[in-house]
């Protein structure tokens, strides 16, 4: 398993252990960790906090030709809000775990030149599936069911 996206999967692990949401992500620039994090919606009682905004928050500030140089890993397919802070950004290629339980807006980017890799990592399908199926309710929540 490639170093940082163990890092993703580590981090959706950490979030579940924290009640939360089990999904993670990690931004790269150079070979190195701008910033990671994990779902925390339920943990912080946030709108906005996926693993995705959650690893862009910890990276800070950084300039445009940062992200245009950055790969964002992620242990779930993107949602709309995810994909919008990718292309916003300038975030030339996402690496998805999986994207069998959940499909998100990975057609909006590859429309606009993003590099789309997904794994389909069976660890990433069974910590979500399990989690969907003991968590009806709070999923629903999440994606708008």
């Amino acid at each position: 398993m490639d170093t940082f996206f163990k890092i993703a999967v580590d981090e959706a692990k950490a979030g579940l252990s924290e009640g939360g949401i089990p999904i993670g992500s990690v931004i790269v620039h150079g070979g190195k960790v701008l910033g990671k994090g994990h779902n925390r919606r339920v943990q912080e009682g946030s709108v906005v906090l996926h693993g995705e905004m959650d690893a862009l928050e910890n990276a800070g500030r950084q300039t445009a030709k940062i992200y245009r140089e950055s790969t964002l890993y992620t242990t779930l397919s993107p949602c709309p809000m995810c994909t919008g802070a990718i292309l916003l950004y300038g975030i030339p290629r996402v690496i998805i775990g999986e994207n069998k339980t959940f499909m998100g807006s990975e057609s909006l980017l590859r429309e606009n030149g993003v590099e789309v890799i997904v794994l389909n990592d069976a660890e990433c399908i069974q910590l979500m599936q399990h989690f969907i199926a003991a968590n009806p309710t709070l999923w629903n929540e999440d994606i708008g069911e």
